[in-house]
Parts: structure tokens; C-alpha cells; sequence
């Protein structure tokens, strides 16, 4: 196993991350998970804790001294503020501490001290209120990860799972603004990507990807829109001239079943809804989220803050749990 710890970050702190991070050590046996620290307030975990009964030890930590705290308490590497939020109460007042989390994940992983970065939701609305400038979560890291204020890299989302791994190319815009927004070339480059990390860090070797078509039957041969033979046909082509093994466009409606998802090991989807619809039909608690693109291994649950169901010890930590154990997987040297 990876010496190195992993670092899940707060999440906001009024959603359901406390008691996910509470809940996945208490079942860090069971569940066989790798050591992680979370990189948040003591205290405020100590009174979740207490909210619900969960005889969780707190141990306030430096990231060296994870492995050996890990299994008689949580290890927590302290913020520099505390935190006094209550669940389901979002607060902009609780930024600092959500961003101050953040940046030391990625920077104690990028000096080498953790293995990977797991974070827990956040919300980016409650960020705006407090000046917050990144569209999103994502974003955000790929800001952190460039350096001497170089150009940010192109971080790529992918929702994975044992049964199905998607990519959506286009994400978080309107479905209107999609047309416009895809590509050629933001397709290939999110082709390169995936297809790398799929076999430097997830260890295939020659990894196969299916591209959804935008429209209907994939365009039904341009009866049913241009986009599919104009955008995404040069697309594969020049994946293909690379070396890569991409197929596609092929109809949406039929490349997620048992049989089909048998022939790629990732899926790229147009957009947003046309890639998680069906991991979360196929995966709902068990996918995660895996940014792709980035120098170092960040995962997370694929799930948001849950404000309506904070504090009420019934949210399920197995996405995190999968999350952690992804996070280790792909944070090996």
C-alpha cells in the first residue's frame, strides 16, 4: 500500500461531508480503506460526532503522521480558522475555510507529502456570495496546478465506475449552448486526455473510447443535424491517425448497455446529462468523479452537499469510500 496518505478536503462544511468523513473512517475496516487526513477544523468534526453519538477519536496531525494515527483515530490536519457552521445552514462566511482546505490538499500533494487529493462537495453559489471567481470545483484546481502563472491545464471530468467510466466534453452550460460549444478540436484534445490517463494512470494499455453522437441515431446520416458528420466524425478521425482506438459517433441510445459498454473502457458523451444519466442509473452510490488532465490524482464523490439531509446521519458514504480508494489506487508511483 502507498506509505503516503490521502487528504480529503472540508467540503462545505454545512453539507454532508463532516459526516461522510466521519462515517468512512468508522468504516475503514470493513471497507479495507486506504489512511486518509482530512484538512479541516477538530473541533467541528469532534461536535458533528457528538450530534449523532459516533465514537470517532479526533487526532490533530501533520500529513507525516497519518499512517500511524489512522487506525485508533481520524487524523486531522488542522485549518488555520475554525469553523462553527451547522448542518444545512450554507454560509459565505465559511469560504475561508472551504478554500484554505483546498489549497493546502493540493499543495502538501504536490510537494510530495500526500499521495492524492479527495474532496468533498462544495457550493459553488454560497462561494460566489463571498467573492469566489472560478466557474467551479474543477476549475478552481486546475488554477492551483499551474505554475509562475502559466496557462492552467485542461482538466477533463470523468464519472467512473467498475461497470462504465463517462466523459462528458461539454459540461456545466445550457443544453442550447452545446451545438456552439462542441468541437473538433475540443473533442480531440479531450480524446488525447482521457486517453492518457487511462493508460499511465489507470493502467490500460491500449484504451478504447466510444464517442456519443450529439444527435439522435447519430445524426441519422445529417437528417437529424449536421453536428455529428461536420464535428465529431474529423474528430475520431484524427484520434484515430494518433493511434488511439476511438469509435463513433455512435447512437446514444444504444452504446450503455452490459454488452455494448463491453467494447470501450471509457465513453465520451456530448454533454453533460447524455454521460451522467447513465452511470447514475447504472452506479448511483458507488461512482466518482476523477479529474483527468491534472499533475497530480484529485477524486470525489459524485454527489453534491445535500443541504436538505445534513444533520441527519442518513447520507451514504459510498461514494466517498470509493473515492478514497480510487484516489490510492491512482496515486501509486
Amino acid at each position: 500500500m502507498n506509505q503516503r496518505p490521502l487528504l480529503l478536503t472540508q467540503g462545505d462544511p454545512a453539507g454532508i461531508g463532516p459526516e461522510l468523513s466521519l462515517r468512512a473512517w468508522l468504516e475503514r475496516d470493513r471497507a479495507v480503506l486506504p489512511p486518509f487526513a482530512v484538512l479541516g477544523d477538530p473541533d467541528h468534526l469532534a461536535r458533528v460526532a457528538a450530534r449523532f453519538g459516533w465514537s470517532v477519536p479526533i487526532a490533530r496531525v501533520a500529513p507525516e503522521q497519518v499512517q500511524s494515527a489512522f487506525s485508533d483515530a481520524l487524523p486531522v490536519v488542522p485549518l488555520s480558522v475554525a469553523v462553527s457552521a451547522e448542518p444545512g445552514r450554507p454560509d459565505p462566511g465559511h469560504a475561508p475555510s472551504v478554500l484554505e482546505s483546498i489549497d493546502r490538499a493540493v499543495r502538501l500533494v504536490r510537494d510530495g507529502s500526500a499521495a492524492a487529493v479527495v474532496t468533498n462537495p462544495i457550493a459553488k453559489h454560497v462561494l460566489y456570495e463571498a467573492g469566489f471567481r472560478h466557474p467551479g470545483h474543477t476549475e478552481y484546481l486546475a488554477a492551483l496546478a499551474a505554475d509562475g502563472g502559466a496557462e492552467p491545464p485542461h482538466p477533463v471530468m470523468m464519472l467512473w465506475s467498475e461497470p462504465l467510466a463517462v466523459v462528458p466534453v461539454t459540461v456545466h452550460i445550457a443544453l442550447s449552448e452545446v451545438p456552439s460549444a462542441l468541437t473538433t478540436d475540443l473533442i480531440v484534445l479531450t480524446g488525447r486526455i482521457v486517453a492518457r490517463e487511462l493508460r499511465d494512470r489507470f493502467g490500460i494499455e491500449r484504451p478504447r473510447l466510444a464517442l456519443a453522437g450529439l444527435n439522435p441515431h447519430a445524426g441519422e446520416n445529417g437528417a437529424m443535424g449536421a453536428e455529428d458528420a461536420g464535428v465529431i466524425v474529423p474528430a475520431v478521425d484524427i484520434l484515430r491517425a494518433e493511434g488511439i482506438d476511438a469509435a463513433g459517433p455512435l447512437p446514444a441510445d444504444t452504446m450503455f448497455h452490459a454488452r455494448a459498454r463491453s467494447r470501450y473502457d471509457a465513453a465520451l458523451a456530448m454533454y453533460h446529462d447524455q454521460a451522467l444519466i447513465p452511470i447514475k442509473t447504472i452506479a448511483f452510490d458507488e461512482a466518482v468523479n476523477v479529474t483527468l488532465g491534472l499533475p497530480f490524482v484529485r477524486t470525489s464523490p459524485d454527489h453534491g452537499t445535500a443541504f436538505d439531509i445534513a444533520g441527519e446521519g442518513v447520507a451514504r458514504p459510498d461514494s466517498l469510500m470509493a473515492a478514497l480508494k480510487l484516489a490510492a489506487r491512482l496515486g501509486r508511483p
